[in-house]
């Protein structure tokens, strides 16, 4: 007897081909090539079990908040599913530092001068350097990290010039309760000025928006695995 189908695994496929198309249209329609944007599946809180039908379904490039929940999972999946790239979305604490450069390709949050220090280092000791992207606090609120913007062209070259370290582009998330649009475009103007092509932006609420004001990178969750428990 077949076994019955997994509610979940068509679910998950079927919303990562949605969200796949809705960043096609938006990019269409301002523009862009599609191709320009990467999807960033993240699997904060979500097993392997609903993990494995998104690999399965060929998407390779997903996001985590935690170094400590990534290293659970992870290795066992990479081992599995060849090219995995995973981006590490959330605050990093900088005695983390080794472990997050040894797990991760990308890093979304540097946003201070003692975890570029310490990333700094572990790239060298390691020689193994991710992707990094500046976290910008475009909503200057208080209980964010990030650098602010008036902040933000002082510690980019701080990183360069101090720390010898590559910035590949800026990470922001608006504040909730207003309009993402200028700040996604605050975001795009800091890194113009600063030369960095690279912008990750918007979510499931958000990310179309976002695409249409040049994200490189969007973070997309729950529109693909449902609500988190």
């Amino acid at each position: 007897m077949a076994p019955l189908p997994n509610v979940r695994t068509h679910d998950s496929v079927t919303a990562l081909e949605d969200v796949k198309a809705q960043i096609a249209r938006a990019a269409r329609e301002n523009g862009r090539d599609p191709a320009a944007v990467t999807l960033v599946a993240v699997t904060k809180t979500f097993g392997p079990d609903a993990i494995t039908p998104v690999l399965e379904a060929g998407h390779r490039v997903f996001g985590e908040n935690r170094v400590q929940e990534a290293r659970g999972k992870w290795p066992d999946l990479k081992a599995r599913y060849p090219g995995i790239e995973l981006h590490l979305i959330g605050p990093l604490q900088s005695n983390k530092a080794r472990e997050a450069v040894a797990l991760f390709d990308a890093i979304h949050s540097l946003d201070r001068p003692s975890l570029a220090e310490a990333l700094a280092k572990e790239i060298a000791r390691a020689g193994k350097a991710p992707r990094l992207f500046v976290e910008i606090n475009t909503g200057e609120e208080a209980q964010k990290s990030g650098v602010l913007p008036a902040d933000a062209d002082r510690f980019i070259a701080l990183c360069r010039d101090r720390h010898g370290l590559a910035i590949a582009g800026l990470m922001g998330i608006p504040p909730a309760d207003e309009p993402p649009s200028p700040h996604f475009a605050l975001l795009a103007k800091i890194a113009a000025r600063n030369g960095l092509s690279q912008l990750s932006m918007g979510m499931s609420a958000d990310f179309e928006q976002a695409v249409a004001l040049g994200a490189t990178h969007v973070r997309v969750g729950s529109a693909i695995f449902g609500a988190r428990h």
